[in-house]
């Protein structure tokens, strides 16, 4: 006992050193908030390395390359169909665009897949959110549409080197563009939390015309999806607060509660385009002396 008080006299102050550097470092996490979000965010490369070896032990099962390899097929091929039956859609009622959609069948094949696997997902929360295991080194970065071979799942909020946060649909501040297919009205697509298989799709016109199980799929208006990918059916509509248009109670197709494997879409051509309009937004604003 006694050499033990003897070296904590002698070194005392490591020991005072070390316990004001634990604080220090907590103060700066808890009270900064963007030191904050980026230490504990799963985008952490040791918080993202803990989750990704926790989801392989889940999915010991050993399927992970196939599963990889279909969700981009599903992906692709719900594609197709979505495009296909939207054309048959135009021909019954005699709108001949064959011509005018004939390069659509092609057009996922102009975006970059890059499959990835779920690591961390919550859907008991508002704002949910969900880790996937590929970041900027795998070509991933922010505002990337996400999908999976059961259709839409949301949109990259953050990237790392090797990890990726994604905003899913199910989460309140979600918002993306939806249209009723083959009829041509488009709205947003909102989660107001609750149950985690329905959504809403918000601002579709009153003159619109549709029915209980028609098909919502992407629009293709925002530079995050293509148009075509399948987001869910029709289960009911209702009138918005103001009275000026229809929110539909949408029936989603992606199982948020069992997701392993999704794809990252990435078109080159619009991430320059959003990196050209950020670089002109930063350049507008006013300068401090």
């Amino acid at each position: 006992m006694r050499n033990l008080i003897e070296f904590l006299k002698k070194h005392h102050y490591w020991f005072v050193f070390v316990f004001l550097e634990v604080v220090s470092l907590f103060m700066v996490f808890q009270y900064n908030n963007y030191q904050g979000s980026v230490w504990f965010s799963s985008a952490n490369y040791l918080t993202g390395l803990t989750l990704e070896a926790d989801a392989k032990l889940r999915s010991f099962a050993g399927q992970g390359e196939a599963n990889r390899n279909l969700t981009e097929r599903n992906l692709l091929l719900e594609h197709e169909v979505s495009l296909l039956r939207e054309q048959l859609e135009e021909e019954r009622t005699k709108n001949d665009s064959t011509y005018q959609r004939k390069g659509q069948m092609a057009n996922l094949q102009d975006y970059k897949l890059i499959p990835a696997k779920v690591i961390s997902n919550s859907v008991n929360k508002t704002d949910n959110l969900m880790t996937i295991d590929k970041g900027r080194y795998d070509g991933v970065h922010e505002d990337m549409g996400v999908a999976c071979g059961n259709g839409v799942v949301g949109v990259v909020y953050m990237a790392s080197g090797h990890y990726s946060v994604v905003i899913p649909a199910l989460n309140m501040k979600s918002n993306i563009s939806c249209t009723v297919q083959g009829k041509g009205y488009f709205g947003y697509l909102h989660w107001n939390g609750g149950p985690i298989d329905i959504a809403y799709v918000d601002d579709i016109p009153r003159h619109a015309s549709f029915e209980k199980g028609d098909t919502i799929v992407t629009s293709g208006y925002s530079s995050l999806f293509p148009p075509g990918i399948l987001v869910g059916t029709i289960l009911d509509q209702e009138d918005s607060k103001d009275g000026l248009y229809y929110r539909l109670k949408v029936q989603l197709s992606t199982n948020f509660g069992n997701i392993h494997d999704v794809c990252v879409i990435d078109d080159a051509a619009v991430r320059e385009q959003l990196d050209l309009l950020r670089q002109a937004t930063d350049s507008l604003k006013p300068k401090r002396d």
